[in-house]
C-alpha cells in the first residue's frame, strides 16, 4: 500500500457555470474524487446576482460556496461545516481559485452564525442521514437568517423531496421543486416579508 500517495490531496478540476475550478480536497471529506450529481443538479439551477450576500451550508471542500462567490462577485459568501477539515480546504480553495469575497468557519448546521447575519441566498446540499429533526432546524434557522425575498435553495436525494416540501410549506407557506433527476430533487423557497 502506497500511504504516501494515499494521503496527498485529490485535485478536481470542474468547469461550472462557464467558470473553471480546481478543487484539493482529501479522503474522509464528502466527495474527495469528483462533484457530485446533486451539487452539480443544485449548481445548474440556482440563482445568484452580482453583490447578493449568500451562505453555503455543510459547505464540505467548497464547490457551492465558491461558484456562489464567483457569481455574486461584489457580494460577499459564508461558507460553514461542521468539520474543521472541510473548513481547511474550503479556505484553501478559495484562495486557489483567487476568490476574496468568501470566508469558512466551523458552524454545525447554521447554530454558530451571529444571530444578526442576513443572506439573500442560502444554499446546502443535504445529507440523507442526518435526520429529519436537523433538517427542520436548518429549515426554521434559513429562515430567521434570510432577508425578505431572500431564496434558500436545497437538493435532496429523491427520498427527502416530500419531506423538504412539507418542511418548506410549514416554515415558509411554499415550496418550488426547480429539478428533479434519476437521484436528486433541487427545490427552492423565498422568505416573504
Amino acid at each position: 500500500m502506497d500511504l504516501d500517495r494515499l494521503k496527498r490531496d485529490q485535485v478536481i478540476r470542474a468547469d461550472i457555470r462557464d467558470s473553471e475550478y480546481v478543487f484539493n480536497t482529501t479522503w474522509g471529506i464528502f466527495s474527495p474524487r469528483g462533484i457530485d450529481t446533486g451539487t452539480r443538479l443544485l449548481l445548474e439551477r440556482i440563482e445568484v446576482n452580482p453583490g447578493e450576500n449568500c451562505l453555503d451550508v455543510g459547505c464540505g471542500y467548497g464547490p457551492i460556496g465558491l461558484v456562489m462567490a464567483r457569481l455574486s462577485g461584489t457580494g460577499g459568501v459564508t461558507m460553514v461545516d461542521k468539520d474543521f477539515v472541510a473548513v481547511e480546504y474550503a479556505r484553501k480553495n478559495a484562495e486557489a481559485n483567487g476568490l476574496t469575497n468568501c470566508e469558512a468557519m466551523l458552524s454545525n448546521g447554521l447554530s454558530h452564525l451571529p444571530p444578526d447575519a442576513r443572506f439573500d441566498v442560502i444554499a446546502a446540499n443535504l445529507p440523507s442521514n442526518t435526520g429529519k429533526e436537523l433538517l427542520d432546524i436548518m429549515t426554521v434557522e434559513a429562515r430567521q437568517h434570510l432577508v425578505p425575498g431572500g431564496r434558500l435553495y436545497v437538493v435532496t436525494i429523491n427520498g427527502l423531496r416530500d419531506y423538504m416540501k412539507k418542511a418548506f410549506r410549514d416554515t415558509f407557506g411554499h415550496y418550488k421543486k426547480l429539478k428533479q433527476g434519476r437521484g436528486h430533487a433541487v427545490a427552492m423557497t423565498t422568505r416573504r416579508g
